[in-house]
């Protein structure tokens, strides 16, 4: 089966399907799937537009609303997970995952799915240590601190995720395991993204909760997005018992959809011929989600998973073959997802702008189907419940305060916070307060419980190589010297040497030019930081999304 996997979208799906047609003609055949990673923008309407945590100037409709308004359809099934650029409203009515446009799927806060036999997990959003064991307590319209929140990963996410026992073959983050650059070409990595080093020697650059479900599922392929570069990585796992074969896991990050960038990869990846060629549920994590009900939380209170430390009556919520049964039987044995999507929310007319359009907390008849069908809970209404009741009102009005106040003493059960996934790279959009917490941790030394074992420094700069068989992706997807102003990368050490095919000639002989009225700057302008031995301090107005 052949798969296609796109890094951040940035709502730009006519361009990104069209960069599918165009590898579909100069490949063996069509592209079955298509993942993407995060930061996918499923923009509606000018509503959805505010609830966007990125400046004023980066809230553009792009394409996606033609695709949920029937103007379009998706060409092919399209798969995808929330990042830290979303329209957060639209991505909240589905907190289960379903479907938001005909042939767009969600994975939803986390998610596991199937898809002709190959298992599909994801997790949306990015680690913020201070809100990981927080409960999902917002919703719209939100205010300037909960507009952030409200994508960074909790603690259930990730609980309910390490209670998967088969095996994994896809997972989808948007921000990087922490720890994974060991396992690629550092080296590379670091000419090409300069400003990583310090966060990369310290081993705190990425999440920490992704590299526990990394070192947890053992999956065979882990994709990301986020810090918007190329990089591939080959991460081998011990064996759980002697005589087990030991897994690997094949991890790959992309970069953001622009020109001249390396954003989409096509790989071939084996299924199982006899299975549904439809998107099913995955009997294992339904049955998880139908355990674990009692564990939800809707307050902005932190607390801690149950865990086997004697203070808790049950920690194990993993599916039994029983329980698997059970819920089965409660589907009528039919796991195949409905395509059930319906429009919630006016689409935009670019003929009819409304700038004023209200902000409405809506629940989302998929999921009221799939929850009544599971018999499960569905946050957004236990949300409109808590805040008729007015159990909130205070925690809402507070929040800033308590984000800003936060000591870091005690914010999750890892030693070491890593808000600064996104802090320091020019290639990415900067939200001001969330600077000010990077700026106090970003040179923090890293004492995290999950594993960091450097391997062997052959091991990952042959690795990348292991994609160039199957990469069919025209020559103007590929990064250049040019992509990477400001940072020292030199012609002998681009990331397209280890990736092109070996009959590249005729590809770049048409490269594929963008229908897009976006134009590269010529040159970088570093992002205006508080920690001047570390950043210089230079004007952030013409910074790239």
């Amino acid at each position: 089966m052949r798969v296609a996997v796109a890094g951040c979208c940035h709502g730009e799906l006519d361009k990104i399907y069209e960069t599918l047609a165009l590898a579909e003609r100069r490949g063996p055949g069509p592209v079955d799937l298509l993942l993407c990673c995060g930061d996918f923008q499923a923009v509606r309407n000018e509503a959805d537009l505010r609830c966007m945590a990125v400046p004023p100037k980066y809230r553009h409709m792009q394409t996606f609303y033609r695709y949920y308004s029937g103007e379009k359809k998706a060409p092919v099934l399209t798969v995808f997970i929330g990042g830290n650029h979303e329209a957060s409203n639209h991505l909240q009515e589905l907190p289960y995952g379903g479907w938001v446009a005909p042939n767009i799927y969600y994975l939803g806060l986390a998610g596991v799915v199937k898809y002709r036999g190959i298992r599909i997990g994801g997790i949306s959003g990015i680690f913020k240590s201070h809100d990981y064991r927080k409960g999902h307590f917002e919703y719209p319209p939100y205010n300037p601190s909960t507009i952030r929140s409200i994508y960074h990963v909790r603690n259930i996410e990730v609980y309910k995720l390490k209670q998967l026992k088969q095996p994994i073959d896809i997972f989808l983050s948007h921000d990087w395991p922490r720890s994974i650059y060991h396992y690629g070409n550092k080296k590379q990595l670091l000419k090409t993204k300069s400003f990583f080093r310090q966060e990369v020697e310290n081993n705190t650059l990425g999440s920490p909760a992704a590299s526990e479900l990394l070192e947890h599922l053992k999956p065979t392929y882990w994709f990301s997005a986020h810090l918007h570069v190329k990089f591939a990585a080959l991460m081998q796992h011990q064996a759980a018992e002697k005589g087990q074969t030991a897994k690997a896991t094949k991890f790959l990050a992309l970069d953001k959809c622009l020109p001249h960038r390396d954003f989409l990869q096509v790989l071939e990846i084996e299924h199982d011929p006899s299975a549904p060629d439809y998107l099913e549920y995955d009997i294992e994590w339904l049955t998880i989600l139908k355990a674990t009900d009692n564990l939800i939380n809707v307050t902005g209170s932190l607390w801690n998973m149950p865990e086997n430390n004697g203070l808790h009556t049950k920690w194990d919520y993993s599916a039994t073959e029983e329980a698997m049964k059970e819920v089965l039987e409660k589907l009528n044995h039919d796991l195949r997802v409905p395509c059930n999507f319906s429009v919630t929310a006016a689409c935009y007319d670019p003929n009819k702008p409304q700038t004023q359009m209200q902000l409405v907390h809506r629940i989302n008849p998929q999921t009221t189907e799939f929850c009544a069908q599971l018999g499960i809970t569905d946050i957004n209404v236990s949300l409109q419940k808590a805040k008729g009741e007015h159990h909130l009102c205070g925690e809402y009005e507070e929040q800033d305060d308590v984000e800003s106040n936060d000591s870091g003493g005690d914010r999750s059960e890892y030693n070491t916070d890593t808000s600064a996934l996104s802090s320091i790279n020019p290639d990415e959009i900067m939200l001001d307060e969330e600077e000010e917490d990077d700026d106090n941790i970003v040179s923090a030394h890293s004492n995290s419980n999950t594993p960091s074992i450097e391997p062997s420094s052959n091991q990952g700069s042959d690795f990348s190589a292991s994609f160039s068989d199957i990469r069919i992706l025209p020559g103007s997807m590929i990064v250049s010297s040019d992509d990477t102003s400001g940072s020292p990368t030199d012609r002998e050490g681009k990331l397209d040497e280890a990736v092109e095919l070996e009959n590249e000639k005729d590809l770049t002989e048409m490269p594929l030019k963008r229908r897009s009225d976006e134009h590269e700057p010529e040159q970088r302008k570093k992002i205006k930081r508080r920690n001047q031995a570390i950043y210089a301090a230079m004007d952030d107005d013409d910074d790239d999304a």
